[in-house]
């Protein structure tokens, strides 16, 4: 069964934008587009009698079909299927992340408060899909991959490894630079004094973090030769260092540890703070247990 790439739509200017992106993303990754709509007019209204219908359903069915016309305009060459599902937004993408290569989201739904950051559906789906989530987010110049570059987030070798191989596919069919970061911080209870011992820690920190990038890139480097990467380590607060540099990538990637039954687990302070003030689109790829 060919797995396709599934963005949700609610009619609004962000998931709108998201649309447009995902027609490039599932382009550039020779994928089937699945435009999908939820709406939970049937538990309201019921099943229509007659040839009237019920006001909710033809609403959806006009957001869904507006979609899949305007991702059929964007690449005439695209493969595009469209579904209105009965059901809340988080349990229909929930759902369909189970056939999805990956889902693709606006970074706030037609419904949210203004003010807030980030929709709670975008938050709600990232923290608990088996799949990749894409939050279309940020300035016009990550949206439009100007920047040629996918920033990855590098944490637990153990646990990031989806994360890791999910990046190197990113920059493979996008021919850009593959920038990998990893944050490390100085324990709270170290001390060195003199400062020549304090440089000593200082470099023996730097060589542990540089060993464990090294780890975590390796396999995937050797299947994706042609990726070029950029590594790097930095002392700092891992969620500062990440939203900083994003402001010059087109992707940023973050890995979501193990999910564990159908909640998973909730969403770390990092991959909470890229979705909420990233200036790029940030996927968050769950580690399978």
């Amino acid at each position: 069964m060919e797995r396709s790439l599934v963005v949700g739509v609610d009619g609004s200017d962000s998931a709108l934008r998201a649309l447009d992106w995902a027609v490039d993303e599932a382009a550039r990754r020779k994928l089937p587009l699945d435009v999908l709509h939820a709406s939970a007019w049937e538990r309201f209204e019921g099943t229509a009698q007659g040839p009237e219908r019920p006001g909710e359903q033809v609403l959806a069915e006009g957001v869904v079909q507006s979609a899949a016309e305007q991702a059929r305009c964007r690449n005439p060459d695209l493969k595009v299927a469209a579904q209105v599902v009965a059901d809340d937004p988080v349990t229909a993408l929930l759902r369909a992340g189970h056939y999805a290569s990956v889902l693709v989201l606006g970074s706030r739904g037609r419904g949210e408060i203004a003010g807030l950051l980030l929709g709670s559906v975008g938050m709600a789906v990232a923290a608990r899909a088996r799949c990749p989530v894409i939050v279309v987010r940020g300035d016009a110049a990550g949206m439009a991959g100007t920047h040629r570059c996918v920033l990855l987030g590098v944490g637990d070798p153990e646990k990031g490894a989806a994360a890791v191989r999910f990046a190197f596919e990113e920059a493979e069919v996008r021919g850009c630079l593959l920038k990998a970061v990893h944050a490390w911080r100085r324990p709270a209870h170290e001390t060195a004094d003199p400062p020549l011992l304090a440089d000593q820690a200082q470099s023996h920190h730097e060589k542990q973090a540089a060993a464990l990038l090294d780890e975590a890139l390796e396999e995937a480097a050797g299947g994706h030769p042609s990726v070029h990467v950029r590594r790097t380590t930095v002392e700092g607060p891992t969620h500062k260092v990440l939203v900083h540099r994003a402001a010059a990538a087109d992707l940023l990637v973050i890995g979501a540890g193990h999910r564990h039954g159908h909640f998973g687990l909730p969403l770390g302070r990092v991959a909470h703070t890229a979705l909420c003030h990233a200036d790029c689109p940030v996927a968050i790829v769950p580690q399978r247990a």
